[in-house]
C-alpha cells in the first residue's frame, strides 16, 4: 500500500489479516467448482476479483466512508478520537454507532438498518462486500455492522490488489455504493459532501454527476447548497454550541427551491435576491413546511414581519459599514441595510437554534434565553405568514385569467403548427377544425361579454376584442 492524501495508515491486524486473506484466496483457487468474484471499477477500468469468507469480527469499518461522513460531528469528542486513531476500540465502536443511526437524528436508530438486518436474517448476503488485503472494509460497512449484530461469524468479501491506495478506497467505495441495486442510499448531506470532495480531488462535475445519477445542473445547485449550509454553521456558533450539517438532512427540497429562487431573483436584482433566500434560510431554521417557505419573497420582512418583531430582535440588527480589502486598499460597498438586518435575525435564530441543541452543555440561564428567542422569532413568522398567505391567494387568483389567457395562446400557436404538420401529410380533419373554430367563436363571445362587465376602462387588448365581436354581430 502506497501513501497519500487523507491515509489512515494500517490497522493492528493488518499482518494477520494479509496472511488469513493469501491463505484463503489460496484456497478457493485450489477448490473444485464455481469461484464467486466481484466486478468493481478500479482506476477506471473493470477489475474481477475473487470473493472469499472472512470473520467479520477481524475486519475494520472504514474511517473515511462517505456514508456517515455528515454524522461524525454527532459526537465532537469521539469524532477528534476517531481522527487522532480511527483504529481504536472507542473509534470503531464509535463507527459501528453511526452505521446504525439514523442519518438526520443519530441519537435515534434508523430504521432502515433494521430492514437490512432482518434481511440479512432472513437471506443472508445478496452480494458481497470489499476489503483491502489489510481486512478494511471498502463496501460493506453497513452489512457487516448488521452480520455481527446478528451474530453471523463469516461475511463474503471481494478483496482489492496488494497496491491499493486511500484515494482507491474512497473510489471503489463511492462506484459500488451509488450502484443501481444500493440498499441503502447515502443520506442528502453526506451525498453533497461526497459531491463537493470529488471536485475539491480534481474530477470534472460532468463525471460526478454521471455516477450519482444526477444532472450537472443538479450537482451545482447541491454545491450551492453545501455552501449555504457551511455558512449557516459557521454562523451559529454560540460559545459551545453550534449547529451541524446534518442538522439539516430533512430541508433537502426547501434547501433545492431557495437555490431556484434565489437564482431567478439574483437575475433581475441581486439585492432582493439575498433578501429572499435570508428570509427564506431563517424559516428553514425554523422548521417551517415546505409550503409556508414558497410564501416568503423579499419583501417577507417589510411588509409582514417587520412590525411583528419584538424590539430585541430588531435590535440584533448592527449599522452596516463598508469594508477595505488588505493589501490592496480597496473599498468594499457596504451591505444593504435591509440584507445587513435580514442576516441578524437569522443569526440569532440559528445561535437559539444552536443552543436549543446544545442543552447539555450550556447552562439553564442560557438555554432559558436561547428558548425564549427562538419562540419569539417562530411566533412572529408564523403570524407574518398568515397574511402573506392570504395575499399569495389574492395574487394567485389576480393572475389567474391572465395566466390561463397566455396557455390559450400558446395552445392556438401549437394549434398552428399542427395544422401545418397535417396539411403537409393531408391529415387535416377539416370539419372538425370548423366545429373547433365556431366553439372557438362562441367562447370568445363569452369572454368579451365578461370581460366588458367586469373592466371599466378597457385597454388595447379587451378593446379588439370588443371590436372584433361588434364587427361579427354586424
Amino acid at each position: 500500500m502506497s501513501k497519500d492524501v487523507g491515509d489512515f495508515g494500517r490497522p493492528p491486524l493488518a499482518a494477520e489479516n494479509r496472511d488469513l486473506v493469501q491463505q484463503r484466496l489460496k484456497d478457493v483457487a485450489a477448490g473444485a467448482g464455481l469461484q464467486e468474484t466481484l466486478t468493481v471499477e478500479w482506476r477506471l477500468k473493470p477489475l474481477v476479483v475473487q470473493v472469499i469468507d472472512m470473520p467479520v469480527e477481524s475486519l475494520y469499518y472504514n474511517p473515511g466512508t462517505h456514508r456517515i461522513r455528515a454524522q461524525r460531528s454527532f459526537d465532537p469528542q469521539r469524532d477528534a478520537w476517531l481522527d487522532e486513531g480511527p483504529w481504536s476500540e472507542e473509534s470503531q465502536n464509535y463507527l459501528d454507532y453511526l452505521l446504525k443511526a439514523e442519518p438526520s437524528d443519530p441519537s435515534k436508530r434508523d430504521k432502515d438498518f433494521d430492514e437490512l438486518k432482518e434481511s440479512l436474517a432472513d437471506f443472508r448476503q445478496n452480494e458481497p462486500g470489499l476489503i483491502t488485503p489489510d481486512g478494511i472494509l471498502v463496501n460493506g460497512n453497513t452489512r457487516a455492522a448488521a452480520l455481527r449484530e446478528l451474530g453471523v461469524p463469516h461475511i463474503r468479501v471481494g478483496v482489492l490488489p496488494d497496491s491499493y491506495t486511500w484515494a482507491d478506497i474512497n473510489q471503489v467505495e463511492l462506484s459500488l455504493q451509488l450502484r443501481p441495486d444500493t440498499r441503502r442510499p447515502y443520506s442528502y448531506i453526506n451525498q453533497i459532501l461526497t459531491i463537493d470532495e470529488q471536485v475539491e480531488a480534481g474530477r470534472p462535475l460532468k463525471d460526478i454527476a454521471r455516477e450519482f445519477r444526477i444532472r450537472e445542473a443538479t450537482a451545482q445547485q447541491d454545491l450551492w447548497v453545501l455552501a449555504c449550509l457551511r455558512d449557516l454553521r459557521d454562523r451559529s456558533a454560540s460559545g459551545a454550541a453550534q449547529l451541524r450539517l446534518l442538522d439539516f438532512e430533512d430541508a433537502q427540497e426547501k434547501l433545492r427551491e431557495v437555490h431556484r429562487a434565489f437564482g431567478k431573483e439574483s437575475r433581475a436584482d441581486p439585492a432582493k435576491a439575498e433578501l429572499l433566500k435570508e428570509n427564506r434560510l431563517a424559516a428553514i431554521v425554523m422548521e417551517f413546511s415546505k409550503t409556508d417557505v414558497r410564501l416568503i419573497e423579499a419583501d417577507f420582512r417589510s411588509r409582514y414581519l417587520e412590525h411583528r418583531l419584538t424590539e430585541d430582535l430588531k435590535a440584533a440588527a448592527p449599522a452596516p459599514a463598508g469594508r477595505v480589502i488588505p493589501g490592496i486598499n480597496r473599498a468594499v460597498k457596504a451591505e444593504v441595510p435591509q440584507v445587513a438586518a435580514a442576516r441578524a435575525f437569522t443569526d440569532t435564530v440559528l445561535r437559539a437554534k444552536a443552543v436549543i441543541r446544545a442543552a447539555e452543555k450550556v447552562s439553564s440561564e442560557q438555554l432559558g434565553e436561547a428558548t425564549k428567542v427562538f419562540e419569539q422569532a417562530h411566533r412572529a413568522v408564523e403570524e407574518a405568514l398568515e397574511p402573506a398567505g392570504k395575499d399569495a391567494r389574492v395574487r394567485k387568483r389576480k393572475q389567474a385569467a391572465p395566466d390561463r389567457l397566455y396557455d390559450a395562446s400558446q395552445d392556438i400557436e401549437q394549434c398552428i403548427v399542427d395544422m401545418g404538420l397535417a396539411k403537409a401529410s393531408r391529415s387535416l380533419d377539416e370539419e372538425a377544425l370548423d366545429e373547433a373554430l365556431l366553439a372557438l367563436k362562441a367562447t370568445l363571445g363569452k369572454l368579451a361579454l365578461t370581460a366588458a362587465r367586469s373592466i371599466e376602462v378597457p385597454g388595447d387588448g379587451l378593446a379588439w376584442l370588443l371590436d372584433s365581436v361588434r364587427q361579427e354581430k354586424a
